[in-house]
């Protein structure tokens, strides 16, 4: 019995090497991450202050671009896969190939979100505009989220970039750039923001337009950075070097992407119209729920920073140790991440309890909307343990190549489960918004639990690398 629990609390807690190990990859992740959301909590406050329908005009326009983003992210995913394992394994052409790959599907992501925008923007709004409303509320809605979104296309592609970069060096465990990019572009955004939003520093005063100005021109500095520094910085970078000699990205590698790509393509392109579509069900019961949202989600990933680093530190340890062979490394890693991620997203919660009817003061907006968001964050606070801890077993599941499995574990979860108990709830019952929410939430408990069985059984445990080698 004693060994038994010896050899659980090692797969479930490391040692202080361990630890070191994981800080040194999730700090600047964290960091960055932190900056980046607390600036999007004064961009969203700095934007509450020109009152409720401006903010909620912002945040469905958000809505979209939030799955274009995600889109992105589930378009690299396929060959980050391959990019942490490639390293694993010493082969630095193969991490370079599957770069040249990543800037192949952003530009075409691109293409796609453009189409989009340019031609559906106004009717992808309006679905999220309830009937019975106030005329003059819901116009002035309207021409706040067409503003913002029209400006903000201009950055979709650095944005793109940027990300296809980002994923390349958190793959080799270089997370210290990316941080300094994104601290680069929280900056001047904040600063933009300020200016442009209210006419200060001797610039036009442009509202909502300021806000996605500035956004656009964040987006630029930061991959301006980021490419400047990877690309001079020859030594310390290498795997980066002769990135651009050829644009050509072997055949067989290509067909391994897609195969295990397409689905986490798929995954996080589904997933996030899922959660566009819950917002957009939760919209049906007016106005001052989506802003009372937009607040609470806004100020909830404030808090979610570490566990959503957690996931990265999944993908680049996990990934690694199977891309070296090394199996029960493997193993433990994803068993201390788990552990890690899901204890730290309870204190968090605690904490986010305790300052949930403050924030909400910040914002111009009615004392409805204020309750709403307070209430909001409130059940987000519950779901914070269980979405570290979906979100650990959804990168444990991914690293191994189970796109598949991590398809069926993440989107159908929304589209299955989610999407239909709230469809059901919002249209044939009477039940408030706050108990609707909290149903939402809850569902994740099936997920975990599924999301636990599949890590248990080490369905993930693959080096993919081994086949491009072989074949």
């Amino acid at each position: 019995m004693e060994t038994q629990n010896r050899g659980l609390k090692s797969y479930l807690f490391g040692d202080k090497a361990f630890y070191k190990a994981v800080f040194a990859i999730v700090v600047p992740i964290i960091i960055q991450n932190l900056i980046t959301s607390f600036v999007s909590l004064l961009d969203n406050v700095m934007v509450g202050q020109l009152g409720t329908a401006q903010m909620s005009g912002v945040a469905i326009a958000n809505q979209l671009i939030f799955i274009f983003n995600i889109c992105i992210f589930g378009g690299i995913s396929g060959a980050s896969i391959y990019g942490a394992q490639f390293y694993g394994s010493g082969d630095y052409e193969g991490m370079r190939a599957a770069m040249r790959f990543k800037l192949y599907i952003c530009l075409g992501i691109f293409a796609v979100g453009c189409v989009a925008f340019l031609g559906f923007d106004t009717p992808l709004i309006q679905l999220f505009l309830a009937e019975g409303e106030d005329a003059a509320l819901v116009a002035e809605t309207l021409k706040a989220g067409e503003d913002y979104l029209r400006i903000l296309m201009v950055g979709l592609l650095p944005f793109a970039v940027a990300q296809a970069y980002t994923a390349t060096l958190r793959e080799a465990g270089e997370t210290m750039l990316p941080m300094l990019g994104g601290v680069a572009a929280v900056v001047t955004n904040t600063v933009l923001n300020y200016a442009l939003i209210f006419g200060k520093l001797g610039l036009p005063e442009m509202g909502v337009r300021g806000a996605a100005v500035a956004t656009v021109i964040s987006r630029y500095v930061e991959l301006a950075l980021i490419v400047a520094v990877t690309h001079l910085r020859r030594k310390r970078y290498f795997y980066f070097v002769g990135l651009y000699r050829t644009m050509k990205v072997p055949l067989l590698l290509v067909k391994r992407i897609v195969i295990r790509g397409l689905p986490l393509l798929a995954n996080e392109s589904l997933w996030s119209v899922g959660l566009s579509f819950l917002t957009q069900l939760y919209s049906l019961r007016g106005l001052d729920v989506i802003a009372g949202i937009n607040i609470a989600s806004t100020v909830t990933n404030l808090f979610n920073t570490i566990s959503f680093a957690m996931g990265n530190a999944v993908a680049i340890m996990v990934g690694q140790a199977l891309g070296a062979d090394e199996v029960e490394r493997a193993k433990k890693t994803s068993g201390r991440l788990i552990t890690f991620g899901t204890l730290v997203a309870a204190g968090m919660a605690l904490l986010l309890c305790v300052v949930s009817p403050y924030i909400p003061l910040l914002y111009n907006t009615t004392e409805r909307v204020r309750t709403l968001a307070t209430q909001f964050m409130l059940i987000l606070a519950l779901n914070m343990p269980l979405q570290a801890f979906g979100h650990c077993c959804y990168f444990t599941l991914r690293s191994g190549g189970k796109t598949i499995m991590t398809f069926i574990f993440d989107c159908m979860s929304v589209w299955v489960l989610s999407v239909p108990v709230v469809y059901a709830l919002v249209h044939y019952t009477d039940m408030s918004i706050q108990w609707i929410y909290t149903i939402c939430q809850l569902l994740n408990i099936i997920k975990c639990v599924f999301g636990f069985w599949l890590v248990k059984k080490g369905v993930w445990i693959h080096n993919i690398t081994l086949e491009t080698k072989e074949a």
